[in-house]
């Protein structure tokens, strides 16, 4: 009887040195997980830190249309989601230009307006005050392409707003013309800047091109 009392005690002592041990071990291994994990969101946060200070200030400049787009009227023009994408990414200020006049909202009727504001070399006004581009390191230009190269109320802004010895890169929404002549626009209005690889979204697209924004991004160092 005694002998068998004896077995049972030593089998309890076993079952709770087992017991404890796991616990132990599992804690062990928890915290381990949690100190890996927020190791890895450090190193994230710090790489952006990085990335953020290398670049200096960033400006998203954008002219957007919602109405007298192909496809239109529009919820948010095409240009803004992209240009929101650019600020998602970078942490960037954004400035929208806006014309003192408003546009046609039928879309041949605003084609043919381009065209005209186009051969007449116009420069329409923009409604509201210009930003202070003097804190910014980095300024990205956006619009639709309208007849192969910036609508004509992004030249008024290029023409007011000196961007020399600062990064400036366009981006574009279009129909099939790509950067057109946006990037040859810029190296010939600010030869003192340096202008790098833009990006060209097709405007059906837009609302899915944050994964080839962020690629693009990602090249450029931002």
């Amino acid at each position: 009887m005694r002998k068998r009392i004896i077995a049972f005690i030593s089998a309890i002592v076993v079952i709770l040195v087992a017991v404890v041990g796991y616990n132990l071990y599992s804690g062990s291994r928890n915290s381990s997980e949690s100190a890996s994990s927020t190791a890895k969101t450090s190193k994230t946060a710090t790489t952006k830190s990085t990335s953020s200070k290398k670049n200096g200030k960033i400006l998203v400049v954008y002219f957007s249309r919602k109405d007298g787009v192909s496809g239109g009227p529009l919820k948010v023009g095409h240009t803004k989601v992209v240009a929101d994408y650019i600020q998602k990414h970078t942490g960037a200020d954004e400035y929208e230009i806006k014309s003192a006049t408003a546009y046609p909202k039928g879309y041949q009727a605003t084609a043919d307006k381009a065209q005209k504001e186009q051969e007449d070399n116009a420069r329409p006004k923009i409604k509201g005050t210009l930003p202070d581009v003097s804190k910014y390191d980095t300024v990205f230009i956006g619009a639709p392409v309208w007849w192969g190269e910036y609508p004509m109320i992004v030249r008024t802004f290029m023409d007011k707003v000196d961007l020399s010895n600062k990064t400036v890169i366009p981006f574009t929404t279009h129909m099939g013309s790509g950067l057109g002549n946006t990037q040859e626009q810029l190296e010939e209005q600010y030869p003192n800047a340096k202008v790098r690889d833009g990006l060209g979204v097709e405007g059906t697209q837009a609302s899915k091109s944050q994964g080839d924004v962020d690629q693009w991004l990602n090249k450029l160092g931002y």
